[in-house]
Order: structure tokens, then sequence, then C-alpha cells
């Protein structure tokens, strides 16, 4: 496993690193193979877990914490996030701040998260959802400076909203963000243009999350898969979405190098990107630990194909079902 300077905290993080939303947020979510791949993911060096309060109500959060204390003798650096106050994903222009983030909303799930961890404090707290409208409201940043102060929290992050990398930006510019959450894969680019290099200049930290596009990008769905009921993927694959997504996907399948999966490929596209600190693939099963682990092993994909990779950016606006 190799690492990265994780911004201004100077942590080394595992550049892969685990998300850990389909270990309580989906359906078939089984504790025990959750914990196996937990386990596995720390043996192959993964130190850098990312869960959220809103990932079954704080039980992935207890999966976390379970995780750290089976582990003693690691440093696992721990993160999660902060549910706005209306639960509602993603934030929207029109939802305001006392609607979101107040201040005693604030504390409140800072503490919930920490109770569900069983821990003290936490390495990195974020705002699960974020609109820039908020990013001159005292509130929220003297409640991170006080969380900080009282050593709750080390640092703080933002979540940013699906296709609006730029969404966050100003929030950066406060100083009190030491790291930004965002989609970035080979179709969503669009935050290398204006936010990786404010990220540079101001030294915060880039979690690259969805890395296979929900899972397109591992080459395994089709215009004819189906989720099961209660499933979110199956909202944010409406027909629309689907069919266009596995278009796209197909037409990266004559890329891919012999010995290589897409989704190898895939992981292999963001680990080219240095202003990327960590990537968080989901990876409930062992099976996906190993695979995904194996990618960090310093070897760069011929600069050929990662031109012509390049080329395959796919812009998109927010609509009613990306979320």
């Amino acid at each position: 496993m190799k690492y990265r300077r994780f911004g201004r905290t100077n942590w080394q993080v595992s550049e892969i690193g685990y998300g850990m939303w389909g270990m309580a947020g989906w359906k078939q979510s089984d504790d025990e193979q959750s914990a196996k791949s937990l386990d596995l993911a720390v043996e192959k060096g993964v130190n850098f877990f990312d869960t959220a309060w809103g990932y079954g109500e704080g039980h992935s959060e207890e999966l976390l914490g379970e995780l750290v204390r089976r582990h003693p003798k690691s440093k696992l650096y721990t993160a999660s996030k902060i549910p706005p106050k209306n639960f509602q994903w993603p934030a929207k222009p029109e939802y305001t701040f006392e609607e979101s983030y107040p201040t005693n909303h604030i504390t409140e799930y800072v503490e919930k998260t920490l109770d569900n961890l069983g821990m003290e404090r936490i390495d990195l707290m974020q705002f699960h959802t974020w609109d820039d409208s908020w990013s001159h409201r005292e509130e929220w940043q003297r409640a991170v400076e006080d969380l900080k102060r009282a050593g709750k929290i080390s640092a703080m992050g933002i979540s940013v909203n699906r296709w609006e990398p730029e969404n966050g930006m100003k929030a950066l510019k406060t100083g009190l963000i030491d790291a930004v959450q965002v989609i970035y894969n080979i179709f969503d680019q669009n935050p290398e243009d204006e936010l990786f290099p404010l990220c540079e200049e101001l030294d915060i930290a880039v979690i690259a999350r969805v890395p296979f596009d929900e899972g397109t990008l591992t080459g395994t769905i089709t215009k004819e898969t189906t989720f099961p009921e209660g499933d979110w993927r199956g909202t944010y694959f409406v027909p629309e979405n689907l069919n266009s997504s596995v278009e796209h996907a197909d037409a990266l399948r004559p890329l891919v190098p012999e010995g290589m999966t897409m989704a190898e490929m895939a992981l292999r596209f963001i680990l080219e990107n240095n202003t990327v600190a960590t990537t968080i693939p989901g990876m409930r099963k062992q099976r996906n630990v190993l695979a995904n682990t194996e990618t960090s092993d310093g070897q760069p994909l011929s600069p050929k194909l990662y031109e012509e990779l390049k080329k395959h950016r796919w812009v998109r606006k927010p609509t009613s079902w990306s979320q």
C-alpha cells in the first residue's frame, strides 16, 4: 500500500481508503461479512475509513468504532459526516442554513458520532451536504473552532454535491476546512478545472469518492440490471441514467488492457492525480478489498492509455434523480 499526505494535517493516509456506505445503508448488509472485509483492509494497509451518521443512522459508525478497537496497534484514521438537519440530500439552493446546519445540530451530531464510535475524538468530521451560500455564516465557523479546541475533532471537511465541484470553494477559502470530498473518476473530471488547483493552493486534502460511478465503471452493470427493493441504486439508475451510463462504460471496454479489469483501470486513473490524497471505494466483500488494494502498487497507467481515458470526460448537471 502506498501512502499520501493528507493536506495540511500531514497525516499519511492510504491512497486506497474505505467507503463504508454499503455496510449499513443498503439491503443485504451483513455485519459479520463487513467486519471480515474491514479487518482484511487493515491487513492490506488501508488506514483511512470514511462513514457517516446517515449510513444506517449511525450503525456504520458503530462498525468503524469496533474496527478501531480490534486493531489497537494500528493508526486508523476515522472520518464521518454530520447529516443536514432537514435530512435532505443533496443540499439545494433553497435550503436555508438554519434548516441545514445550525450550531446546536452540529454539536449534537458530533456527539452522536463519538458515542457511536465509542471514542472521545474523531480525526475528520465533515458536513454531509453543502451549499456555498452558507459559507459566510459565523455560526458554523465558530462551532468548528470550538469542536477543534475541545479536542472532539482533529480536522473538518465538506462533502460536495454530485456534479457541483465548485459549490464549496467559498467554504474552503474560510481557512476552517481541512478536506473536501468530491466525486472524481474517469467520467467526472470536472474537479480538475477549479477545485483541485484551489486545494493545492490552500493545502486542503482531497478525498475522491464514487470512483466507480456508482457501479458503471466496474463494467458489471448492463441495461437489464435491476436492484433489490429498497436499494438506493434503484432510484439513481432510472432508465434515463442507466442507459446512458452503460453506453459510456461500454465505450471504455476496448481500452481495458489485457489482464486488467475495468474497475482496476478506473482506480488507477484516479491514482494518477497527485492532488488526490485518497479514494474511497465501497468494499463490502473481501474479494473487492483484495482487488482494490492491489491497485496501490505504484505502477502508473501507460501515458497513452491515460490520455485516452481523459477523453471520456462526461459533463453532467444535477437532476431530480442525481441525488
